[in-house]
This record gives C-alpha cells, sequence and structure tokens, in this order.
C-alpha cells in the first residue's frame, strides 16, 4: 500500500524510500487491518457515529460523524480543532471503532466529541501539504532558538495544523524547562500559535521510528501501545549480560523485548533450586554461577578453587545435594552426581537419502558396449568390406522361394552356409564363421 508521501513525481520516491512496502503496512504507523469491513449490521441498527482519524505519524483521535457522511478508510477530511480546523486521514470505521474506543478511551463521551466538518477538498489538502513541507525547517530554526536560551531541552518533532494558524513542537527534557521565552521568539518569528507539549523517550522513539538492532522497524513505531516499565530483573532471569549498549534500544532505555519472553522464564525457573544454595562437599563449599533454563543445568564452581573449573548439575542432583547437606552429610565431590549425557554426532554422509551422482555410469557402459557394432570381429570386417567396394552396398542375401508363405517370418541358411543379414542391434551367440565371397568385383575390392 502507498501513500501520497512515498512519491515526489515520476517514480522518485521520497520519505522512508520503501515504496510503501515496509512492515508497518505504510508510510504511517500503528497502521489497523479492518477486519469487521464486510460483515453487514442487523436490520434496524444505525451504523457507529465515532471514527478514528489519524494524524501525522502515531497520533490518533475519535471524532464524531453527526452529518453521517458516507467514509470509507483512507479518506481525508476536515476536523474540528482548537482553534481553527485539521486535516486528517481516516483509519477506523464501524463496529471496529467502537472496539477501539473501549480498549484506548474508556471514559470516552461521544455527544462531547469533536466532529468532521467535511471531505476534504483540494484546496485543503493543498494547505495541509504545505503544512507538512515547513515542519522540517521550523524545527531546526526552533532548536538555534532553545541553544540561544541555553535551555536543556530537545525538541524531536514539529506538527503544524492543516490551516497552518498552530504549531505544536515536541521536546523531551530531564526535568522542567521554563520555556516562556522560547515561545515569544517563535511566536514572533514564525507567526503561529505555539504549543508545548513534553514526551518521553519512549514516546519520541515511537513518534520518529527507526530500525532496532534485529533488523526490524521499531515495535513502539509499528504496533506496541502500551509502554511497561523494563527493570534489569528481566535480563537477570533470562541469564544476559548486564551491557547497557547491547540491552538499551534506540530511545535509551531498556528494550521493550526484554519483557515478551519473562513470563515464561519465570515460569521455567519455579521448577529449579534457589541459586542462593550453597553445596558443602568434602573439597569445599560450592556455589551457584549461572542456570541454563533449556538444557536444565545448573552450573556451580568451587569457592577458592578456579581449577576446577564449572561443574553443571540438573537440578534434581542439586536438590540431592542439598537434602545431604540438610542431614549433615557431605558428598566427595560434585563430579560425583555429573550425569554425562552421550552426544551422538548425525550422520551427514547421506542425511536427505541421496543417492551417488555416478551411480549410473556402470549401466550406461554396459549398454553402450551392447550397442556398438565396433566391438565385435565380424562387425569390423564387415564394415570395411562395405567401405572398400562402393558397388556392393548390401551383402548378398539367401534365395527366396519360389511359393514364400506369408506366415513364415524366418529365412533358411544357404546352402553355402551363408545366413541373411545380421542386425546389428542385437547380439547372437556363436555367430558361424562368414566364407569369403565368391563375387569377383567383391574380391578385386578386397585387394585394393
Amino acid at each position: 500500500m502507498s501513500c501520497s508521501n512515498c512519491s515526489s513525481g515520476g517514480g522518485t520516491p521520497r520519505g522512508c524510500k520503501n515504496n510503501g512496502t515496509c512492515s508497518s503496512g505504510g508510510c504511517n504507523k500503528l497502521e489497523v487491518y479492518d477486519w469487521l469491513a464486510n460483515v453487514a449490521l442487523p436490520t434496524g441498527q444505525t451504523a457507529y457515529d465515532i471514527v478514528e482519524i489519524r494524524f501525522k505519524n502515531s497520533r490518533k483521535s475519535f471524532f464524531r460523524n453527526s452529518k453521517s457522511l458516507s467514509l470509507q478508510v483512507g479518506d481525508v477530511v476536515v476536523v474540528e480543532a482548537s482553534p481553527g480546523f485539521d486535516v486528517g486521514v481516516v483509519s477506523v470505521t464501524g463496529e471496529l471503532a467502537r472496539i477501539q474506543v473501549k480498549k484506548k478511551a474508556a471514559g470516552f463521551k461521544p455527544m462531547e466529541a469533536k466532529k468532521i466538518m467535511r471531505i476534504a477538498n483540494q484546496e485543503d489538502i493543498d494547505k495541509w501539504i504545505q503544512a507538512r513541507s515547513l515542519e522540517k525547517e521550523v524545527m531546526y530554526k526552533s532548536r538555534t532558538l532553545a541553544v540561544n536560551l541555553t535551555l536543556e531541552m530537545k525538541i524531536s518533532d514539529v506538527e503544524y495544523q492543516g490551516d497552518l494558524t498552530k504549531a505544536t513542537f515536541y521536546y523531551t527534557a530531564e526535568g522542567r524547562v521554563d520555556f516562556r521565552q522560547l515561545i515569544k521568539d517563535m511566536a514572533d518569528q514564525f507567526k503561529i500559535r505555539i504549543e508545548m507539549r513534553q514526551i518521553g523517550s519512549r514516546q519520541e522513539a515511537s513518534r520518529l521510528g527507526g530500525i532496532g538492532s534485529c533488523g526490524r522497524e521499531l515495535c513502539c513505531s509499528t504496533w506496541l501501545t502500551d509502554f511497561r516499565s523494563v527493570s534489569t530483573s528481566a535480563a537477570r532471569y533470562q541469564q544476559l549480560s548486564l551491557n547497557p549498549q547491547k540491552l538499551a534500544g534506540q530511545c535509551g532505555k531498556l528494550k521493550c523485548c526484554l519483557n515478551y519472553e519473562l513470563d515464561m522464564y519465570l515460569d521455567a525457573i519455579k521448577s529449579f533450586p534457589k541459586s542462593d544454595t550453597k553445596l558443602q562437599t568434602e573439597n569445599g563449599n560450592a556455589y551457584h554461577v549461572k542456570t541454563d533454563v533449556f538444557k536444565r543445568q545448573m552450573w556451580y564452581a568451587y569457592e577458592g578453587n578456579s581449577a576446577a573449573g564449572l561443574i553443571a548439575l540438573a537440578p534434581e542432583r542439586v536438590r540431592e545435594i542439598a537434602k545431604l547437606n540438610a542431614d549433615g552429610k557431605k558428598p566427595k565431590e560434585l563430579n560425583e552426581y555429573v550425569h554425562e549425557v552421550e552426544v551422538k554426532e548425525p550422520d551427514y554422509s547421506n542425511v536427505v537419502g541421496q543417492d551417488s551422482l555416478n551411480r549410473f555410469e556402470h549401466a550406461f557402459k554396459a549398454k553402450k558396449k551392447k550397442k556398438k557394432p565396433g566391438n565385435r570381429p565380424a562387425d569390423k570386417a564387415q564394415v570395411k568390406d562395405v567401405q572398400t567396394n562402393p558397388n556392393q552396398n548390401r551383402e548378398k542375401q539367401a534365395p527366396k522361394p519360389s511359393n514364400p508363405k506369408p506366415q513364415v517370418a524366418q529365412a533358411t541358411p544357404s546352402a553355402e552356409g551363408e545366413a541373411v543379414k545380421p542386425n546389428p542391434n542385437k547380439r547372437r551367440k556363436n555367430r558361424p564363421k562368414k566364407k569369403p565371397n565368391q563375387n569377383p568385383n567383391a574380391s578385386d575390392g578386397n585387394k585394393e
């Protein structure tokens, strides 16, 4: 699916350079598929008059279709704003919009919602495109004004209103920022109404988008809407090294994907003994180093004895040793409880049941020997005789009987023992030796 922002004319892409083939479903983030679009309403029921409108990036809001306009997903509409009007794109209509309202806006009041004024005409769309083209330049100038006032803030995005009368500046900051003088300077330079909104680092990454370390688009800009807190304990439960460079995302915070498999790890770790349990042996005490959830192994090391290395024990063995320690007994060493698992290396000689590449060579050679006429001495003499005497192109056949019977297919040999013309394709054993030809022309040819 492509949109108007992907092409600048002549098929030349701009923006993300993907021509609408990105995984987010287009150049708009948090795309929604209306799976109830083809479902007809029951008889007598009116359509839901609340419509979800999408604005720049991931900003969405609900508006009331009070004029009962025939709206479809993707239509550009003009909606009420404060002050003036704004231009957006319809993202969800019908019964799916009712579900979205219950999910995202629990205390939403339909009668107090702003209204959809009309479907945008060409003049509204031209003004909307002009507003989008001014945003980048205004953002750079506003950053320069903030630096001149030595304000500790970062202006990350600017969103113009559709009527070019108002602009919203999104910024991030560690604490509170006194930007009263900044608003005055920007209002004097840009001649518009200024609104400042402070957002967090995760919201900034969601609005701007990007590519994560996994090679895919950021989850927060494609489908993730609720930002749950991520702690370093999530990395510890998954046995990950606490490296900030690997665990941090584009926003500088811990990656949201650390929470995806956390519940599975917590359920699996419940079947393991506690990691703070020390094992007492005659060789010394051993402490827990790490746990391999997938192989179900717990690695222990002796205190002050680095030469022994790490010892892998099954959870059942660890419980057995802990029970002996509770009874006042100590095993000799931990190596006695190591369960050796025999790992059989797979045979890669013929994994997919394939045959040898030269499996048909002996069959081809044998068949070639059968069909080649030059392999028999009698055939060689016959070929030489035909080549030396051009007048004799065929052998002398046996005399035919006066009254041949059509049903008889075989010919009897002559009195001189001369047989009929042999078939070179058919090999015969014990072939009688051929006498020299009595034709004088043939003998002269042989002498030559």
